[in-house]
Parts: C-alpha cells; structure tokens; sequence
C-alpha cells in the first residue's frame, strides 16, 4: 500500500495501489488489469498495460494496435513503435474518425466505477504486492464474467452456441468433435432453455 497525492482538495491523500485498467473499444470487455506500486508516471505504465492485454488475447489472433488514452500518457510514443497512441493532445494531428473514436476513451470510466463498487476493487483484503495484483486480476475477472452472462441474457441459447463453436475452432477440436460437441451442447441447453429465459426478463 502506498501513499499518493494526487492535489484533490477533498481527499489530499489517498492509500493503495494504482490500478491500470485496459478494455477494448467498442464491447467494454476487460483485456488488461495490473496493480502498479510506487505511484508510477501513467506513461511509464502503458507498456506492460498492452504486454498483459496482448497475453490475454493471443488466442483471437488479434494484437492491440491503437491504443486511445487521457493526458496522463503523453510522450510515450517513442517507447511503443507497434502500437498508435491517440490522446486529446493530439487533437489538431488525428483524423475525423480517430477524433469520433477518442469520444469513446471514456466509456472506461463507468467501467472503472463498476469495478469499484460492484466487484470490491475499492479495498483489498490481499496481502502485499502480490495479493494486489491478484486482486486486480480478479476483480476484472468478475466484471467479464457478469459481462459474459450479460450477453448470453440477452442474445439467448444461438450466441453460447456460436462462441462455443468458435472456442472449439480456436482450440483446433477436429469438426467431428465439434459436431458431436455441438449436438451435447444443444441437448444441455434445450433443458435449461427455460431458466434461460427467466433469466433475461
């Protein structure tokens, strides 16, 4: 735990770690969370941020190629030649669509206050630096998970179906296996079609 001042006339002070929070652009779902101690500069950050995302997601083939920050991660450009920061201090230098996507940087903040106090990122009961980042992990953990049970509420027994059959073509399942899979997986599922649907009412 750590002493930080970050100038805020209600609350001076204030005791824990910094949280980086990283989530992709349009879905809201949580890619990155690492506990940072010693209060570093957010910039000196943004580099093991996208390390642990592009870890996390290695499986969908997909590779963090712009990131869209605040402020605090000005002058890191040079740091992360693969990766394009777009920030609002470079307003007069990106495009019309770049400017409409940086609209969309703070969709992470309801983000961060779910994970506060929805999920008890507020305080952790862990101990050390390590009980901290493992904390951090979990409590983006729990957030995907409501996310993902959202989305199954929402899009019914055909969306599991489909992000079934795309995790059998990810983990390389031979297409009998994933046929037969798939004739379990819709057995299962038509019994539990019901409370499925009490679900999302």
């Amino acid at each position: 735990m750590d002493c930080i001042s970050k100038g805020k006339a209600r609350t001076p002070y204030e005791f824990g770690v910094k949280v980086g929070i990283a989530s992709t652009l349009r879905g809201n779902l949580i890619v990155g969370a690492r506990a940072f101690h010693g209060n570093p500069y957010d910039g000196h950050t943004l580099a093991e941020q996208l390390e642990q995302a592009t870890i996390l997601i290695q499986d969908s083939a997909a590779k963090p190629a712009t990131a869209f920050v605040d402020l605090g991660y000005r002058g890191v450009d040079a740091d992360l030649p693969g990766v394009h920061i777009v920030h609002r201090g470079k307003a007069k230098r990106i495009s019309e669509q770049e400017r409409k996507l940086l609209k969309r940087r703070q969709a992470i903040e309801p983000i961060i206050g779910h994970l506060k106090s929805d999920h008890r990122m507020e305080r952790c009961h862990l101990k050390a630096a390590t009980g901290d980042r493992l904390h951090a992990v979990l409590c983006a953990a729990g957030y995907n998970i409501k996310w993902l049970l959202r989305m199954i509420a929402r899009k019914g027994v055909a969306f599991l179906q489909r992000l079934y059959l795309r995790l059998c073509q990810i983990a390389g399942l031979s297409p009998n296996c994933s046929r037969m899979a798939r004739k379990s997986l819709v057995h299962a599922l038509s019994s539990s079609a019901p409370r499925l649907a009490l679900a999302s009412n």
